[in-house]
């Protein structure tokens, strides 16, 4: 990373180690977003193209389980005052256009910016918001894997109370949305049929 910011968090906190309930979480964390990231680029490339949607939405559901775990716990003090470069940005724009290529009449949606403060509507991309979070997670773990465990779960802590937890729960329900309408929008006698035989099986 070309930039060094300083960190978000309080400036007076004293920096410290992890306990050893820290180091486990950010040891679990790491082993989502491997999951994740590998289960992304195997879609993406075509991989399995026949459970593409079911994959993505268990890869999403695992990680934003373990943002649920980071956002629960109080606030993540790192071992050093300014972020540590850790190398390059990672080139995710292969992912997005085999992303993007994959999910072609799918990809954009629509959503709320926010709930909470507007009624507002924007179109987003799935495609964008799989790239996001995988932006995000790959950047705590160039932290996690140079050694600086405190800095990759602050970051993945911070980076998904700003940034990817709101789009990767905005893209589980995107993912949840197609996948219904994939299994759900039949022709009635179709529907019809599956029931009796559902019904009336040995």
């Amino acid at each position: 990373m070309s930039d060094t910011p300083e960190h978000q968090d309080p400036a007076e906190a004293p920096a410290h180690e992890l306990d050893a309930d820290l180091t486990d979480l950010a040891g679990a964390t790491a082993g989502e977003v491997r999951r994740y990231l590998t289960t992304i680029t195997e879609v993406a490339a075509g991989a399995n193209p026949d459970a593409a949607i079911p994959l993505l939405l268990l890869a999403v559901s695992d990680l934003l389980a373990a943002g649920s775990r980071l956002g629960a716990i109080v606030d993540v003090v790192p071992a050093q005052r300014f972020e540590p470069d850790d190398g390059p940005d990672v080139d995710l724009e292969p992912l997005r256009r085999g992303l993007e290529n994959l999910l072609e009449g799918i990809d954009e949606y629509t959503e709320v910016s926010d709930p909470l403060v507007t009624a507002e509507v924007a179109v987003v991309s799935l495609s964008g918001d799989l790239v996001t979070v995988a932006q995000a997670a790959v950047q705590g773990l160039q932290h996690f894997e140079a050694g600086h465990t405190s800095e990759a779960l602050w970051w993945w802590q911070y980076s998904y109370l700003s940034s990817w937890g709101e789009r990767a729960a905005a893209a589980l329900r995107a993912l949840l949305s197609v996948l219904g309408h994939l299994r759900l929008d039949v022709p009635d006698d179709v529907a019809a049929e599956a029931e009796f035989e559902a019904l009336h099986q040995p």
